[in-house]
């Protein structure tokens, strides 16, 4: 039976239609790792790239990725256990990393960047100029729960190859125990190795995190260490 969802916006759960593991799972990661997304890159993306390539360039420690950041609180704490890492805090919407600056940047935190970018292209260009990470975290990435929109989950597109080229350890959260499932078993079709388990935080560092845990929900996450 599928673990209750929540809504992004509120905290009230909601149904799925999907009852269990996707049935094109297998077939669609298979696809997608034998063939290499090649969507041509457009101007923005590349421009947005080239605005944190020579931070990264000139940065002489761990890369760390917060993919989908949102407003980058995550990021921050991220980047404050992490202190000899560059943390770089990706999101595509322009009003969520606006909203850190009012709330949650602090200065004396130097050792992170937030960019607005789309991942679809972001990641294929982190791969293309070699860039590995030690770290990479997906938490709670939009779960896109109706089964039709599959191939719209991390997991069900074209990027999931680029992430595994990224390497690093990877840590993927949400509070659907599919998404999780699904997860770790398109890492297990890739040869990876992964875990899956129930997350209790100590310390919440999204507000999705917090409102989830706060109103009785189910946290789960996927780790493993991609070779």
């Amino acid at each position: 039976m599928t673990a209750p969802l929540l809504n992004r916006n509120c905290s009230r759960p909601v149904s799925s239609n999907q009852h269990g593991v996707h049935p094109q799972l297998e077939k669609v990661v298979r696809r997608h790792l034998a063939k290499p997304f090649q969507r041509p890159y457009p101007h923005y993306a590349i421009s947005d790239f080239k605005a944190v390539e020579k931070t990264v360039e000139q940065h002489t420690g761990p890369l760390i990725f917060d993919s989908f950041c949102g407003v980058g609180e995550s990021t921050l704490r991220i980047a404050e256990q992490h202190p000899d890492a560059l943390v770089i805090g990706i999101d595509k919407s322009v009003f969520r990393l606006g909203k850190h600056e009012q709330g949650y940047q602090l200065p004396e935190q130097d050792n992170y960047r937030l960019l607005r970018a789309d991942t679809d292209d972001f990641w294929r260009l982190a791969v293309d100029a070699g860039w590995q990470l030690e770290k990479h975290f997906l938490l709670y990435p939009n779960p896109w729960p109706k089964s039709s929109h599959f191939k719209r989950r991390v997991h069900g597109s074209p990027l999931f190859s680029s992430l595994l080229k990224l390497g690093g350890k990877l840590e993927v959260r949400s509070n659907w125990a599919l998404y999780i499932e699904e997860f770790t078993l398109a890492l297990s079709i890739a040869g990876q190795t992964a875990t899956q388990q129930p997350y209790l935080p100590d310390t919440t560092i999204t507000p999705f995190e917090r409102k989830y845990q706060g109103s009785g929900q189910s946290l789960w996450r996927c780790v493993s260490t991609l070779d």
